[in-house]
C-alpha cells in the first residue's frame, strides 16, 4: 500500500497519510481495546477502593459468563442466529449480485443500485423501526395477508426471532451485496459462455465457474455481515420479543443499568474473540488471506 501511495502522492504525501492511519488505528482501535481489556481483569470496585489490595487482575468476570447459564445460553444463540442472518444475507445477495454485476444493463444495474441505496439514507433506528410496524400484529403485512385470505388470523411475527431475523437481513445486506458485486464483476464472461457451451448447467456454471471466482467477496461480505450481526443492538430490541434477547442487550445492561463496566467489558471482549474467530475461520474455509479480502 506504501508503494502505491507514494506512486499516485509521493514519498512525503504517502508517509503523512500512513502515518495518519497509524495515529488513527492506535487511538481509535489499539488503545480502546486495551483498556476494555484492563477493565475486564478487575473487579468492580468503589472509587475509594481502586489502587487497594482488592484492585488486582483476576478472571472472575469472564468465569461468571461460564457460571450464568441463561447468559451462556444466550451467548451461543446469538452465535447460532448470527451464523444464520450470515447465510439468508447470503442467498438473498448472491442472485442481487450476479444480475448486477452479468445480467443487468449499465443502466438498469444504476437503477437497481439507486433502489438498493436510497433506503440506507434514513438512520438504521427508523429503518428498523419500519419493519416493526410492517410485522406488527395489526400492521400492514397481516391486514394483506387476511385480505388475500392466506390467514384467518393475525400472527404474531414479532413473538420469537422471525422478526429479528428479517430485520437483520435488511439491515446488512448491502454489505453482503457489494462485496459480491466487486468480486463477480470482475469475472470473465468468456468463462460462463464456455461452460454453457460445454454443457453445464446454470446451478453447475455458478458452482463451479462463479462460486470460486467470488471466493474473496463471499468471504468479506461473510465476515462484515456476521460481524455487525454479532454486534447489532438497535434491531434485536425493537424487534426482539422477551425471549429472543441478544448478547449484546445484555453487554449494554452492564455497562448502562447495572453499572457494572467491568463485567461488560469481559462480555464485550468475548463477543469480539468470538468474531474474531469467525472471521479466521471464514477465511480459512474459503481458503483467502487479508490481501485477497482487501482486493
Amino acid at each position: 500500500m506504501l508503494r502505491q501511495l507514494r506512486a499516485r502522492f509521493g514519498g512525503p504525501v504517502a508517509m503523512a497519510i500512513v502515518g495518519l492511519l497509524c495515529i488513527w488505528l492506535i487511538a481509535m482501535v489499539v488503545l480502546p481495546q486495551l483498556q476494555m481489556i484492563d477493565y475486564s481483569l478487575r473487579p468492580n470496585l468503589l472509587p475509594a477502593e481502586l489502587g487497594g489490595p482488592r484492585d488486582h487482575w483476576s478472571l472472575t468476570n469472564y468465569v461468571t459468563l461460564f457460571n450464568n447459564q441463561i447468559h451462556l445460553a444466550i451467548f451461543f444463540k446469538t452465535l447460532w442466529s448470527s451464523v444464520l442472518v450470515t447465510v439468508l444475507t447470503l442467498l438473498v445477495s448472491y442472485p442481487i449480485a450476479y444480475y448486477l454485476a452479468k445480467v443487468a444493463t449499465p443502466g438498469q444495474a444504476a437503477l437497481c443500485l439507486l433502489l438498493l441505496i436510497i433506503p440506507f439514507w434514513i438512520n438504521e433506528i427508523l429503518r428498523t423501526f419500519s419493519w416493526f410496524i410492517i410485522l406488527a400484529f395489526r400492521g400492514p403485512l397481516n391486514e394483506l395477508l387476511l385480505t388475500l385470505g392466506l390467514i384467518e388470523r393475525p400472527v404474531r411475527f414479532l413473538n420469537g426471532d422471525a422478526g429479528v431475523l428479517v430485520g437483520m437481513v435488511y439491515a446488512y445486506i448491502l454489505f453482503m451485496i457489494f462485496p459480491l458485486y466487486n468480486a463477480i464483476e470482475s469475472l470473465d464472461g468468456n468463462q460462463v459462455r464456455a461452460a454453457r457451451d460445454l454443457g453445464a448447467g446454470t446451478l453447475r456454471t455458478h458452482w463451479r465457474i462463479v462460486i470460486p471466482h467470488a471466493k474473496p467477496g463471499i468471504a468479506t461480505g461473510c465476515i462484515m455481515t456476521f460481524m455487525l450481526a454479532a454486534g447489532s443492538y438497535a434491531v434485536p430490541a425493537l424487534l426482539g420479543s422477551p425471549g429472543s434477547r441478544w448478547f449484546t442487550q445484555i453487554i449494554y445492561n452492564w455497562f448502562f443499568e447495572g453499572g457494572d463496566w467491568n463485567q461488560g467489558a469481559a462480555y464485550a471482549f468475548l463477543l469480539l474473540v468470538l468474531c474474531i474467530g469467525f472471521m479466521s475461520l471464514v477465511m480459512r474455509l474459503f481458503k483467502v488471506g487479508l490481501a485477497d479480502i482487501a482486493k
